[in-house]
């Protein structure tokens, strides 16, 4: 009888299985394989520096746009809101205007009448254009009702002319109606109005210091493009490669385009932010805070004795049409022709009070509505002009300067575009030329 043999084995040893004729390795072993000769090597340093290229050509193009897209917004709704508060500003003079030219009793003055004529015209019209570019919810819904508001104040205005001018003392209880129905319908509607687009305007600014963030994508498509370059001369022992050379330059010149035109967007909105629309927006709000404290002075006056609340409100709104002027000079670094106006105003009301306190009531009617060179109201309306000078020259410098920087981002992304791509196809010809010795 005969025993089988058995081969022994060795207990440990590792046991390798040979491939089964005609299978197919697996990708990542071919990714291997390919990446271990020098051509797999050359065709991956090819996609990277192509890759690179293409990333400068999108996140410039990205990066420019979208901040001159901000800049825009920025622009748009500066001037929205300067467009609100001269809106603001038409209604607050057309109220004092009404209620300076009631003081003189019976018909009031030609000149007068005029100006609270053309302060309401220009405020009627402002409003549907004012509705027509607002962006904000809501907004559109708040200035139609800003538009009924003021014709309901315009009647009322109306009803206290008639009743005024035939001697009815009705007439002032009309008078309180209409301005009433302004501070307290019109006016505060308008005022949200405007913080919603002043916080829009911020947003905005926001967004043009948030591209800079995709300058860092240019920074890696640099490097990565760089050390393409300095694998394929240590490998190649060829210092030049003219296509590489090529998109290095394309490169070079794009990357330093975007970041000029991005960060140069952000400074200049910055400095637009803190400047010309800062003051701007200080110098409306002083301009809307005296012309309010102008109604004051002939309300106090129109009281006769039991005005001192609307005295109180006067101050109140000088001192803070003082400070708001004082911060629009240190914005502007200009000398504040406004401040000083304001200021000489001031003085001329401090005379009218101190006739009316000392029982002089007439007289100090008579001072509060001469149009004489030296009298109250002459220096209210070369501040009133001086201040509306400013607000045109700011706002206009701010919205130039918007719309400038915008421009330059916008070319600097289509510069961006054009040279990434191109440096891409450079990249990829002077790559082709190290990958035809291997073939």
């Amino acid at each position: 009888m005969s025993t089988p043999t058995t081969t022994p084995t060795t207990v440990g040893a590792p046991t390798t299985a040979a491939p089964a004729a005609g299978t197919t390795p697996a990708p990542a072993s071919r990714f291997s394989a390919g990446l271990a000769t020098t051509p797999g090597r050359l065709a991956l340093a090819t996609v990277v520096a192509v890759a690179a290229c293409l990333l400068l050509a999108v996140t410039g193009f990205l990066a420019g746009n979208g901040q001159a897209a901000a800049l825009q917004d920025a622009q748009r709704d500066a001037a929205q809101l300067v467009g609100t508060q001269e809106l603001r500003n038409d209604l607050v003079s057309a109220d004092a205007t009404a209620t300076n030219a009631f003081l003189v009793g019976g018909l009031e003055p030609t000149e007068a009448r005029e100006r609270y004529e053309t302060s309401l015209s220009e405020a009627a019209e402002a409003v549907p254009a004012l509705a027509a570019t607002a962006r904000g919810d809501g907004e559109a819904d708040d200035l139609a009702t800003v538009a009924d508001s003021v014709q309901r104040y315009a009647g009322l205005v109306e009803s206290a002319r008639a009743n005024n001018r035939q001697g009815f003392p009705v007439g002032a209880a009309y008078l309180d109606q209409a301005s009433a129905a302004l501070r307290d319908e019109v006016l505060p509607t308008l005022d949200r109005v405007a913080v919603s687009t002043s916080e829009r305007v911020d947003a905005d600014m926001g967004t043009v210091s948030l591209s800079q963030l995709l300058l860092l994508l240019v920074l890696l498509a640099l490097v990565a493009l760089a050390a393409v370059q300095l694998w394929l001369a240590r490998r190649t022992h060829r210092v030049l490669n003219t296509g590489l050379a090529a998109a290095s330059v394309a490169l070079l010149v794009g990357g330093l385009v975007a970041t000029a035109a991005v960060v140069g967007g952000n400074g200049v909105a910055r400095s637009v932010a803190s400047g010309p629309y800062a003051a701007t927006v200080a110098t409306s709000q002083a301009l809307s805070l005296a012309t309010d404290a102008k109604s004051m002075e002939s309300f106090t006056l129109i009281k006769r004795g039991s005005g001192a609340e609307f005295e109180e409100s006067y101050q109140a709104s000088m001192d803070q049409a003082t400070e708001l002027l004082t911060t629009a000079e240190a914005a502007d670094g200009a000398g504040s022709d406004p401040l000083t106006l304001l200021e000489e105003y001031d003085a001329a009301h401090g005379a009218i009070r101190e006739l009316d306190d000392s029982s002089r009531w007439e007289e100090a009617v008579a001072a509060a509505t001469a149009t004489t060179d030296d009298s109250a109201g002459a220096a209210f309306a070369a501040f009133s002009d001086a201040a509306h000078a400013d607000v045109e020259a700011t706002s206009e410098d701010a919205v130039d300067r918007l719309g400038s920087a915008a421009t330059t981002a916008r070319i600097a992304a289509w510069v961006a575009l054009v040279l990434g791509v191109a440096g891409a196809v450079a990249a990829a010809a002077g790559m082709n030329v190290r990958l035809k010795e291997y073939r």
